[in-house]
């Protein structure tokens, strides 16, 4: 089943990082296809950036997203240029601190920021305390998957501070 997820917020949050997670996530490890785009303007950090992932279970004959069923959203800036035309059908994950406006699609509030920087002492890892809650709320891609893929993508000696805001992560879309 082919997915289109979009990842949006501000430079320096790991967006674009966030979606190589879950395509590494997707092709290496959940025995999937996955493409991944991105979008970032000169500014890099503090200005609007955007990553995109297509999932499918067959080839990928076309590679872009048309329509997202899935967002990520980590800021109201990222929200205003890459989520407010979200569809009726689409699921949407939203950090909850950083994010003011509320789609009409079905969304779930995620404070991934909050959690970032309260429980785990750094809000560098809140990209990856959203990509939990995105693998246990919507189960694009399995636990397994993405715990090697992270794994795979952080920086050495980051890797027991990463495990920790994943496995938050997990916790907090279990309740989403």
């Amino acid at each position: 089943m082919r997915h289109e997820i979009r990842f949006s917020g501000y430079g320096g949050q790991g967006i674009i990082l966030s979606a190589v997670i879950l395509g590494r996530a997707a092709a290496l490890y959940d025995d999937k296809y996955a493409v991944q785009t991105q979008v970032y303007g000169p500014e890099a950090r503090g200005g609007a950036s955007m990553g995109q992932v297509v999932i499918d279970d067959e080839p990928i004959l076309y590679p872009e997203v048309t329509e997202p069923d899935i967002y990520v959203i980590m800021s109201q800036q990222g929200f205003e240029k890459y989520g407010i035309r979200a569809g009726m059908d689409a699921v949407m994950l939203l950090d909850a601190d950083l994010v003011r406006s509320r789609p009409d699609c079905r969304h779930y509030e995620i404070p991934a920021t909050a959690e970032a920087k309260g429980a785990l002492g750094r809000e560098i890892v809140a990209n990856i305390v959203m990509i939990g809650a995105l693998v246990t709320a919507t189960g694009v891609v399995s636990r397994e998957a993405i715990e090697r893929a992270v794994l795979d993508s952080v920086p050495k000696g980051t890797e027991e501070l990463n495990q920790k805001a994943l496995k938050r992560g997990f916790e907090l879309g279990e309740r989403a």
